[in-house]
């Protein structure tokens, strides 16, 4: 509205004050209405920033006014879209990470089997190393004085594995050999099958078979367990491969012991660094 109109607004105004009985009968100008209720709109505008500043005056806070409703929601769903990408920056980046992580485990796995299947391969030929001296050689002799084993009718496991180590500390060494060829023979399934085995490679290089008691612990440490017997074991296969002149092998197995039995007793540490000195070891 311009200032003449304004003008023209209130002239009209004070004229309809004055004139009130006329323009009781005279009809009001359509557009003279309009300008009317529009004056009155700003009128009201007026009285609302004028309480605003007032009241901003009495509270001693600064007046702020507030954008328009539509900006405001543009400059939230902007700052949402933002917070949105920057969320999706880092997500991008965790998965990069796991992915690189998973990479590096695939990798390690494989390295791990690769490191197993070639001490299998080792350990198997070691073994079949064993095999000719062990066809050839004949019965060892019976150092202990002890009589042949004969089976006896046991009825478990448990009782046959019992009878074998009750005539190996009796030292009957032919006896506990022959209970535990049995036993390895009857219950080769069985969980204390590797034990078996242990017990006879001691009963056998007792007597001085040390190829055999090399066969023998080669079978009680396939799969290197984490028993109290399994480092003695290792140590005493080593013991066997340098008593038939091979220290190669010996070295080899002195080798997986330091690295599979780091918590074996000082005992067994010591024997094992006597064997290493025998089959003279690269340090």
């Amino acid at each position: 509205m311009t200032l003449r109109r304004l003008a023209l607004a209130s002239a009209a105004v004070l004229t309809l004050v004055s004139a009130a009985p006329a323009l009781a009968q005279t009809p009001i100008d359509p557009l003279d209405a309009r300008d009317a209720r529009r004056l009155d709109r700003m009128e009201q505008v007026m009285r609302e920033l004028r309480s605003i500043v007032f009241q901003g005056r009495d509270s001693g806070k600064p007046v702020v006014v507030q954008p328009a409703e539509t900006d405001y929601q543009l400059q939230e769903l902007t700052r949402r879209i933002a917070d949105l990408e920057q969320a999706l920056t880092r997500v991008n980046g965790q998965l990069e990470t796991t992915n690189h992580d998973l990479e590096l485990v695939k990798r390690d796995a494989e390295a791990v089997k690769r490191d197993n299947k070639a001490l299998a391969d080792r350990l198997g030929g070691v073994e079949q190393r064993q095999t000719a001296p062990v066809a050839e050689a004949g019965p060892a002799p019976d150092l202990a004085g002890g009589s042949a084993y004969a089976a006896a009718p046991v009825q478990t496991a448990s009782e046959a594995f019992t009878a074998a180590r009750q005539l190996m500390l009796g030292g009957d060494y032919t006896g506990a050999e022959g209970a535990f060829r049995d036993y390895v023979d009857r219950y080769d399934d069985s969980a204390k099958a590797p034990e078996a085995r242990y017990w006879l490679g001691k009963t056998l290089a007792a007597r001085g078979a040390n190829a055999d008691a090399a066969q023998a612990y080669i079978g009680a440490i396939r799969g290197w367990p984490a028993t109290s017997w399994a480092p003695d074991a290792t140590v005493e296969l080593a013991r066997s491969l340098v008593a038939i002149k091979k220290p190669t092998d010996a070295c080899q197995i002195l080798g997986e012991f330091d690295r599979r039995y780091p918590k074996a007793t000082a005992a067994v540490k010591g024997r094992a660094t006597a064997a290493r000195t025998q089959a003279k070891c690269a340090v």
